[in-house]
């Protein structure tokens, strides 16, 4: 499968820029990871002031940093102008989010001049252990 190309040759600096305005990530204490055309993962480390009741990260929280992760996904592969809107997705959880941090991986399905459909997989890390606790299909759009 062909690597996909951003028309915009700054999306890195547009897109670490544009999750940097984000307050939501910020108050979670998520930070970008990589960031490639149509790649984005989406760091956050483990608080247990984001757990629920049982000590789990809170499925909301989980939710939160994967569809960021998709949006960046297609945010990366969108003209220099463009901003992103999610405008559905669906979130699968797998397995209780516990573990040193939690890396949402979102990842470009299709591309399109207006719609672009996103995948994010979310795993539980804890030393050189990877756990994949929730996968996310996400649409996003392109806002010009």
């Amino acid at each position: 499968m062909t690597k996909p190309r951003s028309p915009d040759p700054d999306f890195e600096a547009r897109v670490r820029h544009s999750f940097a305005e984000q307050r939501a990530m910020a108050l979670l204490g998520a930070s970008l990871g990589a960031v490639a055309p149509g790649e984005i993962d989406v760091i956050l480390p483990f608080r247990d002031d984001l757990t629920q009741q049982d000590g789990f990260l809170h499925a909301g929280i989980v939710a939160a940093v994967a569809d960021s992760a998709c949006g960046y996904a297609a945010h990366s592969l969108m003209p220099a102008a463009a901003r992103v809107l999610s405008i559905e997705f669906k979130l699968n959880l797998l397995a209780p989010a516990v573990g040193e941090r939690l890396e949402a991986r979102g990842r470009v399905i299709r591309a399109g001049r207006t719609i672009t459909v996103c995948r994010a997989d979310v795993v539980a890390v804890t030393g050189a252990t990877e756990k994949l606790v929730a996968t996310m299909t996400g649409t996003m759009m392109t806002v010009i």
